[in-house]
């Protein structure tokens, strides 16, 4: 394999065929990728449209819907990110309705995995420069450079230490991050209770989680807290 991406790109995989899926997602987090694999076109839409992914690798015919359904609909909504179409077809009406839809680029399978790599490269550059510090979920970005939280149209009034922790679970979001977890990324080695954090979710959660919205910040009893969308 060729040499690794100096800084993560986040790929959002979506391919069907789940021992590709699982081949090419194991060789790209040896690349320094962060890889989420769906299987289904519907899936894959749904975390384009919630997540923010530095690239976005998509296979054209799969079930719910397919790559250039996805490619299409992501494109009407305004979502920016580049889109890399895999396909068995190579006729040049396929290759032309992809690009149509809004895709970047194409690849024609089988295909070489460092070919795959360089396409990626190709497309992803500058990727950790302007918008490298900007993340999203479901309506609530971050600017980590200028440390700006804005829900639903709204900018949030957060303190350093709460936009620590809205930072930490949104860089995991879907996924529990524990308590601890939580306190040495935020604080590092200083000495902070379990008590402390419990009064910084609270003020946290006012603010994110206001009334009128719907909640985005769970505790998940006995592990920690978790960023998602839903009841508990």
């Amino acid at each position: 394999m060729g040499e690794a991406f100096q800084s993560a790109l986040t790929v959002l995989l979506v391919e069907d065929d789940k021992e590709l899926a699982g081949f090419v997602g194991q060789g790209l987090e040896e690349e320094n990728c962060i890889v989420t694999a769906v299987h289904d076109g519907g899936s894959g839409l749904r975390q384009a449209e919630i997540h923010a992914f530095d690239i976005i690798v998509m296979d054209v015919m799969m079930p719910v819907l397919n790559g250039f359904e996805v490619t299409k609909r992501l494109r009407m909504q305004k979502v920016r990110t580049p889109i890399l179409l895999l396909t068995a077809r190579d006729a040049p009406e396929d290759i032309v309705k992809g690009l149509d839809a809004g895709a970047d680029d194409y690849l024609t399978k089988p295909f070489e995995f460092e070919v795959l790599l360089a396409r990626i490269r190709a497309r992803t550059r500058g990727a950790t420069g302007k918008n490298a510090g900007q993340m999203r979920f479901a309506d609530l970005f971050l600017d980590t450079e200028k440390r700006e939280a804005v829900r639903a149209g709204q900018r949030l009034d957060l303190t350093r230490t709460e936009f620590g922790i809205i930072e930490c679970l949104m860089r995991a979001a879907g996924r529990v991050v524990t308590r601890d977890r939580i306190i040495e990324t935020v604080w590092g080695d200083r000495d902070v209770s379990e008590n402390n954090l419990d009064v910084f979710m609270r003020y946290l959660r006012a603010k994110v989680d206001c009334e009128g919205l719907p909640k985005l910040v769970h505790t998940e009893r006995g592990l920690g807290y978790c960023l998602r969308e839903g009841t508990d």
